[in-house]
């Protein structure tokens, strides 16, 4: 197979534009002469075709495509036939959510929770189906001109409930930096929460114009990602609203089992912010204050624990006893009750000078 150009045609597609290229696949406009509409072609660069977890990933992204139909999530066709690797998707007239807010930084509220809620309502749909994006981003969002948007990019995205892959070239750890879960950098699977997290911080990003961790490199973002709490969104944006930084705040909690449980949660406090508690800033500091990071946390542990099962053993371990020196004075022939040589009260009453016991 060699690489596509504009003008060819590919099956029923004569490819018109190039859109993007990446370092897997160039994506193509095109049309579809079969139906004469507008379709996007994705096309994987040839030296990849031939790779076994490259096939299984690009095969199975088209697959989840395929089972998706939603207003906020990018269609997948089905062609007639295909001579080779590719995937077929609606074309979206619109910018991506990234343009939009490197325009207005930050976004008003407004339209920022109009967005999220949307894109909230297609992961909820998602996750019903017990499919995990795992890449949520501004990249990969589209956004129309009547203010729709649409999630795209099922590149790493996952079926809960079908087998895993386990060949060795699949790394575990993948995403981008600034919206990957705690989770997913210690290489875990992730799993709905890994969504929220990432559509949390998308929506920070977009009602502050900040990410909600700041690092000079991706390594020290990780870092602190794993073992710190995100800044409150109220540092950026004085009298920011407290129920909105409250849904921010529990979005984007270090552990999974203490943020929302999936989008439909999520979307039920973005529909209704002014129901959720408001955030008190006073237990937040109360809470980063006492907070003891995992890296630090776990030696603790371990020095406690060798700590106890030394003092058991000391505890366990005979000692030398008050009747074991009384033996050993009375061996050498010191007077009862003395230890090294020094006399006790009743040897000195039996010495010169001393009165005994039963003169006093």
């Amino acid at each position: 197979m060699r690489e596509m150009s504009v003008g060819e045609r590919l099956d029923q597609y004569q490819l018109t534009d190039v859109l993007a290229r990446s370092g897997m696949a160039s994506i193509f406009k095109a049309i579809d002469s079969a139906t004469g509409t507008t379709v996007v072609l994705k096309i994987p660069h040839p030296q990849f075709e031939s790779d076994v977890v490259f096939y299984e990933r690009f095969r199975r992204e088209e697959e989840l495509g395929l089972r998706l139909e939603h207003p906020n999530i990018v269609r997948v066709l089905r062609p007639k036939e295909k001579s080779r690797m590719y995937i077929v998707m609606e074309f979206v007239e619109g910018k991506s959510l990234r343009a939009l807010m490197q325009e207005k930084k930050p976004m008003g509220t407004e339209t920022a929770l109009s967005l999220a809620i949307q894109v909230c309502e297609a992961l909820a749909y998602m996750h019903e189906r017990k499919i995990v994006h795992r890449d949520m981003k501004p990249e990969n969002i589209l956004v129309t001109a009547a203010g729709c948007p649409k999630i795209l990019d099922f590149g790493i995205a996952f079926d809960a409930s079908a087998r895993r892959l386990t060949w060795a070239g699949l790394s575990n750890t993948i995403g981008t930096p600034d919206y990957m879960a705690p989770e997913q950098i210690g290489g875990r699977r992730g799993d709905v929460r890994t969504d929220v997290y990432a559509l949390g911080t998308i929506l920070y990003e977009m009602l502050t114009g900040e990410l909600p961790y700041s690092a000079a490199n991706p390594h020290a973002l990780l870092r602190a990602k794993a073992n710190e709490d995100p800044t409150p969104p109220s540092y950026y944006v004085p009298g920011f609203d407290r129920s909105l930084e409250a849904i921010l705040l529990k979005a984007l909690e270090r552990s999974p089992r203490d943020r929302y449980a999936g989008a439909a949660e999520l979307l039920a406090d973005l529909r209704n912010p002014g129901a959720v508690q408001p955030y008190d800033p006073e237990k937040g500091r109360a809470r980063r204050r006492f907070s003891v990071p995992r890296r630090v946390l776990m030696p603790m542990i371990v020095v406690l624990v060798l700590a106890g099962l030394t003092g058991l053993i000391w505890c366990s371990h005979p000692h030398r006893t008050g009747s074991g020196r009384a033996t050993q004075s009375k061996a050498r022939g010191e007077p009862a009750g003395s230890a090294g040589g020094v006399p006790s009260r009743e040897g000195l009453g039996t010495l010169p000078g001393f009165p005994s016991r039963r003169s006093l």
